[in-house]
């Protein structure tokens, strides 16, 4: 009987493929973890080895915040990003837009049969670059694998941890009538290269996604404005949805000036070829920033002062409406609703 121990190869990225194994419970599951997950995603707290991470307890006075996603995006990868980075930057936003310090994510992989190893770590790898960029650790997570035909090759769930500080509060129901709308950048890059990338359309120039991690943008932005009244990151539906989210909780009403609302060229264009409105496609790296009359300059200063912020402007302002309408000022000097839309126009794409 032979004394040496069970020995398993090294994965094999290049070539290998994922197969159900992987998600059963046992040693190849193991593997996979220890030299794929753990070893990109690697920090002392993940290292634990645990089921959950135990992780130090919160400053005196703050309180917790979760918010969580799942992310289903395709294709996987596009210009500026990839599904891993996306499922970081979306929920680290998620927390930071409620005012909270990021702090930890968690991390849960459901992977397709078949699906290539040197993808998933091509991902795993743009997931944990992505983290340790943000300094927001993956400290903990979970892999499930489904038969061949069951799934599209990875879906990503994130939830993310942060820390309130007691003097914060800014939320959706927060706007009042005279209060400013500002937003941090261009709007729509994120579904315009989604759809380009997907229906593999060429334009002249390549629109690329602005898939970004904003909580830096919002410390800073707080530093300078600790009273601000709302965060949002308009991503699925766009800002035309977001404010509609916004003047539903606020119960007022918000107009805006359309000619004020930066859209790259290249979006613009192709949005006029596709029959698309920019102010409804998702956004992945922007921010709308709503905030008393009186603190709009300094909101401004402190927004174009951070490189995701270069190309903020105020577009509109809050209104009294019972109605809790959206409106817009077109560049012709007529108005136009900007409704709730019935569906997604892009789908999966975050």
């Amino acid at each position: 009987m032979s004394t040496k121990k069970d020995y398993i190869r090294p994965l094999e990225l290049k070539h290998g493929r994922v197969d159900l194994n992987h998600g059963a419970g046992g040693r190849a599951m193991v593997q996979l973890i220890d030299e794929l997950f753990a070893r990109a995603l690697a920090n002392e707290y993940l290292g634990q080895g645990n089921d959950g991470a135990v992780l130090p307890a919160l400053a005196p006075g703050e309180r917790l915040v979760m918010a969580t996603d799942a992310h289903v995006v395709t294709p996987l990868f596009y210009p500026g990003g990839d599904i891993g980075s996306l499922s970081v930057h979306g929920t680290i936003n998620d927390v930071a837009v409620m005012g909270a310090r990021p702090l930890y994510l968690a991390a849960s992989f459901i992977l397709e049969e078949g699906f290539a190893l040197a993808d998933l770590a091509r991902i795993v790898a743009s997931m944990a670059s992505a983290a340790r960029e943000a300094g927001v650790p993956v400290v903990t997570g979970d892999t499930k694998v489904v038969e061949q035909g069951k799934g599209d090759g990875v879906f990503i769930t994130t939830t993310g941890v942060g820390a309130l500080p007691p003097d914060r509060n800014p939320g959706g129901a927060c706007a009042r009538a005279g209060d400013a709308v500002l937003i941090s950048g261009t709007m729509g890059d994120h579904g315009m290269a989604i759809l380009a990338q997907r229906e593999s359309l060429a334009f002249e120039s390549e629109i690329t996604s602005d898939s970004a991690a904003l909580h830096g943008l919002i410390a800073a932005l707080f530093d300078a404005v600790p009273g601000l009244r709302v965060l949002r990151d308009p991503t699925r539906g766009g800002l035309a949805t977001t404010l509609n989210e916004i003047a539903r909780q606020s119960g007022v009403g918000i107009e805006v000036d359309e000619a004020q609302i930066p859209v790259h060229p290249q979006v613009a264009a192709a949005c006029e070829l596709l029959g698309l409105d920019p102010l409804y496609l998702a956004n992945e790296g922007k921010l709308v920033v709503i905030c008393a009359p009186e603190d709009t300059d300094k909101a401004l200063a402190a927004l174009r002062a951070h490189p995701l912020g270069a190309r903020a402007t105020r577009i509109g302002t809050v209104v009294a409406d019972p109605h809790r309408f959206v409106q817009a000022r077109t560049p012709l000097g007529g108005r136009r609703m900007l409704d709730w839309l019935t569906g997604e126009p892009l789908p999966r794409i975050c």
